[in-house]
């Protein structure tokens, strides 16, 4: 994003600089994520989708299919899919919720919390590399940042998809 399209005005004196335009630093670090990312987690049935939903379920009381998908913001077929393969590798399983029973919550099996476990330790080491460059404080705090802001994003697309017209 450039500097105007961020609402920004730059001063007259700023030069354009690539290096420190805030959408090319952000897809160069979203792709070298997702490389070693992907690599981490590629035991899983569906990959990093996959590690999500399990990070999902097992963050927070039961849940139900629909309420991790909007969590994740996945589409509703997908998640369906995506809960299949993950039930049957034996690491969730879907259960009624015993406060509406047309509804069923995810819940992650001992199996499941296992190979979690291993791709966070894996996924971790990968983080580790990728953040090597800063100490263990610039790490915590663009981790914090980085938190604000997603939660931002995700509340302001959960909002837009409010004020969506029904088809």
């Amino acid at each position: 994003m450039t500097p105007r399209a961020s609402g920004r005005k730059p001063p007259a004196d700023e030069p354009l600089d690539l290096d420190s335009d805030l959408g090319w630093a952000l897809r160069v670090v979203s792709g070298a994520f997702r490389r070693t990312a992907t690599g981490s987690v590629a035991a899983l049935p569906g990959g990093p989708r996959g590690y999500l939903v399990l990070m999902a379920a097992v963050s927070g009381p039961p849940r139900s299919q629909l309420a991790l998908a909007q969590q994740l913001t996945l589409n509703k077929t997908v998640m369906t899919y995506l809960l299949d393969d993950l039930e049957a590798e034996g690491l969730l399983t879907r259960q009624p919720d015993p406060a509406d029973r047309r509804a069923r919550q995810v819940l992650v099996t001992e199996k499941g919390t296992h190979a979690l476990n291993e791709a966070r330790e894996r996924l971790g080491k990968a983080e580790a590399q990728l953040l090597a460059d800063l100490d263990p404080a610039e790490q915590r705090h663009l981790r914090t940042l980085l938190e604000r802001v997603a939660r931002t994003a995700h509340r302001e697309e959960h909002e837009s998809e409010d004020c969506r017209l029904p088809e």
